[in-house]
Protein backbone atom coordinates (compact mmCIF):
# COMPACT_ATOMS: atom_id res chain seq x y z
CA UNK A 1 0.00 0.00 0.00
CA UNK A 2 2.31 2.76 1.23
CA UNK A 3 6.42 2.03 -0.66
CA UNK A 4 9.06 3.96 0.58
CA UNK A 5 11.08 6.74 -0.88
CA UNK A 6 14.68 5.43 -2.63
CA UNK A 7 17.57 6.74 -0.99
CA UNK A 8 18.50 8.86 -3.68
CA UNK A 9 14.96 11.33 -3.13
CA UNK A 10 15.07 11.22 0.72
CA UNK A 11 18.81 12.51 0.08
CA UNK A 12 17.36 15.60 -2.23
CA UNK A 13 14.66 15.84 0.06
CA UNK A 14 17.14 16.52 2.92
CA UNK A 15 19.00 18.83 0.98
CA UNK A 16 16.30 20.86 -0.15
CA UNK A 17 15.14 21.21 3.51
CA UNK A 18 18.44 22.84 4.51
CA UNK A 19 18.32 24.99 1.45
CA UNK A 20 15.06 26.13 2.08
CA UNK A 21 15.50 27.08 5.91
CA UNK A 22 18.79 28.65 5.23
CA UNK A 23 18.13 30.89 2.44
CA UNK A 24 14.24 31.77 4.45
CA UNK A 25 16.27 32.35 7.83
CA UNK A 26 17.02 36.49 7.03
CA UNK A 27 13.55 36.66 6.56
CA UNK A 28 11.64 34.24 8.55
CA UNK A 29 13.97 35.98 11.91
CA UNK A 30 11.55 39.11 11.56
CA UNK A 31 8.54 36.94 10.96
CA UNK A 32 5.68 36.62 14.47
CA UNK A 33 6.91 33.54 16.24
CA UNK A 34 3.93 31.58 15.45
CA UNK A 35 4.28 31.62 11.62
CA UNK A 36 8.17 31.24 12.25
CA UNK A 37 7.09 27.58 14.28
CA UNK A 38 4.47 27.17 11.33
CA UNK A 39 7.31 27.14 9.02
CA UNK A 40 9.99 25.25 10.51
CA UNK A 41 7.43 22.61 11.55
CA UNK A 42 6.44 22.33 7.73
CA UNK A 43 10.51 21.84 6.60
CA UNK A 44 10.87 19.21 10.09
CA UNK A 45 7.63 17.21 8.40
CA UNK A 46 9.36 17.40 4.88
CA UNK A 47 12.64 16.28 6.32
CA UNK A 48 10.96 13.36 7.94
CA UNK A 49 9.24 12.06 5.37
CA UNK A 50 10.53 8.78 4.01
CA UNK A 51 7.77 6.94 2.37
CA UNK A 52 4.39 8.07 0.88
CA UNK A 53 2.78 7.16 3.80
CA UNK A 54 1.50 9.99 5.91
CA UNK A 55 4.49 11.20 8.44
CA UNK A 56 1.40 11.52 11.30
CA UNK A 57 0.55 7.64 10.56
CA UNK A 58 4.24 6.89 10.71
CA UNK A 59 4.69 8.22 14.23
CA UNK A 60 1.60 7.09 15.48
CA UNK A 61 2.47 3.63 14.62
CA UNK A 62 6.20 4.04 16.20
CA UNK A 63 4.09 5.51 19.18
CA UNK A 64 1.80 2.22 19.80
CA UNK A 65 4.56 -0.28 19.21
CA UNK A 66 6.40 1.48 22.83
CA UNK A 67 3.21 0.91 24.53
CA UNK A 68 3.22 -3.34 23.68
Amino acid sequence: MYRPFSLFKIILRRIFVVLAGLLSFPIVIFLPISTRSRIYSYLDRYWLKTSNKPVWLKQTEHGAKEFY
